[in-house]
């Protein structure tokens, strides 16, 4: 009686243990966010050459805030600038460019730029393999002398097509910056 108690138990076992799955050998491939530590917008098409505006946050979610820094603080009134857009990995050495990754996945990327002040449009001049905006690359129009600021944001997986606003594009934010300008007569 004993034995066949024992032979049961180890019949049991063995079928609960054969009955497990196999999904530790086929995992799901999960497409990690990446790190972005820098935001880089180099405007051009100003009379005194290149403005360039950076964000940089070497500790991410840490308890330092990013560190703004421009070429210049100020834009030229009633002009329109040429720009275009970089994300980098400052954590790695040498640096990781993601913009890379995010032109190679370009229908799951979006850059959604928002204004105020005295900018007068944005325009976004590159598209994805869909033909939806991208925002790597757009044309910024400023009006006349004031205040202004440029906030410009990375939105993963964003509904496409859409408004080019934030609460239109949904997703979820990989990277935001917002830069403060003046614009100059």
């Amino acid at each position: 009686m004993k034995t066949t108690k024992l032979l049961t138990l180890f019949a049991l076992g063995g079928v609960l243990l054969s009955s497990c799955s196999d999904d530790d050998e086929n995992p799901d491939v999960v497409n990690e966010e990446e790190t972005i530590t820098t935001i880089i917008v180099t405007l051009s098409g100003g009379m005194n050459g290149d403005v360039i505006l950076q964000s940089q946050d070497l500790d991410g979610d840490g308890p330092n805030p990013p560190v703004i820094t421009a070429t210049s603080d100020s834009l030229e009134g009633n002009t329109t600038y040429t720009g275009s857009i970089e994300f980098l990995n400052e954590t790695e050495s040498p640096a990781e460019d993601i913009t890379e990754e995010v032109e190679e996945e370009d229908d799951e990327h979006q850059v959604i730029y928002s204004s105020t002040g005295s900018i007068g449009s944005i325009t976004t001049t590159d598209v994805d393999r869909d033909g939806n905006p991208l925002g790597l690359n757009f044309e910024l129009s400023t009006n006349t002398a004031g205040s202004a600021s440029l906030t410009v944001t990375l939105r993963h997986e964003p509904t496409k097509p859409n408004d080019g606003t934030l609460t239109g594009a949904g997703g979820e934010t990989d990277a935001t910056a917002t830069f403060n300008i003046l614009i100059t007569n």
